[in-house]
């Protein structure tokens, strides 16, 4: 028996293929056939050199060039040196293998060259599932959709996320959990990607301890990427709301880490919103195994070791004031109204890294 009544919805899905599983990286060969693409330009993350070398003895003489320079919220200028190079060899695809700052300049690049990326992520961002896009200018981060920016491919192979350190899986997971649960509530949410949502929290709450508990651990490794896998297609499918705008803001402008932000502001932005969202509230509790959601949020991020407030992010208490500002004079959805009053407390909080009720 339905215990509620089932509202009118819309979900589209987006197009692409994802290759899941461990030693999945060995299949790119076949997926770069089956895109009939002739010169790859692999992009890199340091962290994740020797995985790219494999790849480059996967593609062969479909090779074109390395970039092993990207930067956290892809920079304007790395992103123009990026497409020369990617125009110089007459790239045909681009593959990103690493965290979001490789993936992230890949879909800058894509998007002025109007090429296919094939993504292989070895954190939990969830960039590869979504059309979003964010670049960094003089100006702060500018951010926006692009169906150019959605990969065709992206492989999940969990041995990539073996060597992640503990402190990286954890910042790196709770990133992957706020778009889980901002896409709870946000715009566009339907049943569909609720249910999503609901089932990636409880796999990032299972996989993530023991993942921190032992990083080897390719059962845990492999939750946990399938919890990245489902926020970054839940985040692709709705909109965002005001964690994500908080988050966008502290890093374009104050040069903080994406990862870090997300765990710290979590907590905090879903205490704000709660009043708002009972019902999602009450989702996020289940999936957690906890009565009280905002604290389970608080208390997973305090046991996975991940920041707690913008303080140990570098964040200076006198910028508060402006940060609140540039947040609330833009205008996003969200369940609560926002005023700059509301955000600067919202960011009182999180600086102390004040326990939210």
């Amino acid at each position: 028996m339905v215990s509620e009544v089932m509202n009118s919805f819309i979900y589209k899905s987006l197009p692409g293929k994802v290759v899941f599983g461990p030693g999945s990286l060995e299949l790119i060969g076949g997926e770069i056939t089956t895109l009939g693409v002739e010169r790859v330009l692999v992009i890199s993350t340091s962290s994740q050199s020797n995985a790219a070398k494999r790849v480059v003895e996967l593609l062969g003489n479909r090779y074109a060039m390395m970039i092993p320079k990207v930067r956290e919220h892809v920079p304007i200028d790395i992103v123009e040196e990026a497409s020369k190079i990617a125009r110089e060899t007459r790239a045909d695809c681009l593959l990103a293998i690493g965290g979001g700052s490789a993936i992230g300049l890949a879909k800058a690049v894509a998007i002025q060259l109007d090429i296919p990326i094939i993504a292989i992520p070895s954190t939990y961002s969830g960039s590869e599932m979504t059309p979003i896009y964010g670049i960094t200018n003089e100006k702060g981060k500018v951010t926006g959709r692009d169906f150019r920016a959605l990969p065709k491919v992206v492989i999940f192979d969990p041995k990539l996320t073996q060597s992640m350190p503990a402190a990286l899986s954890a910042s790196s997971g709770m990133n992957a959990l706020a778009h889980l649960v901002e896409g709870l509530y946000a715009k566009d949410a339907n049943p569909v990607t609720s249910m999503m949502a609901e089932e990636g929290i409880r796999a990032l709450a299972v996989g993530l301890p023991i993942v921190i508990r032992n990083p080897d651990d390719l059962n845990g490794r492999s939750t946990t990427l399938y919890g990245a896998y489902l926020a970054g297609t839940v985040l692709g499918a709705v909109g965002v709301a005001l964690h994500h705008k908080v988050c966008h803001v502290l890093g374009g402008r104050y040069d903080l880490s994406h990862r870090g932000i997300h765990s710290v502001m979590l907590p905090h932005v879903t205490t704000f919103n709660a009043p708002s969202i009972p019902h999602v509230i009450q989702r996020i509790g289940r999936a957690l195994n906890t009565p009280n959601a905002v604290k389970g949020l608080f208390d997973l991020t305090k046991g996975l070791g991940a920041p707690l407030s913008l303080q140990e992010l570098g964040m200076k208490y006198e910028s508060l004031d402006e940060a609140a500002s540039l947040i609330a004079d833009t205008k996003i959805f969200n369940p609560r109204p926002v005023t700059v009053l509301s955000v600067r407390s919202i960011l009182e909080n999180a600086y102390w890294g004040i326990v939210p009720n």
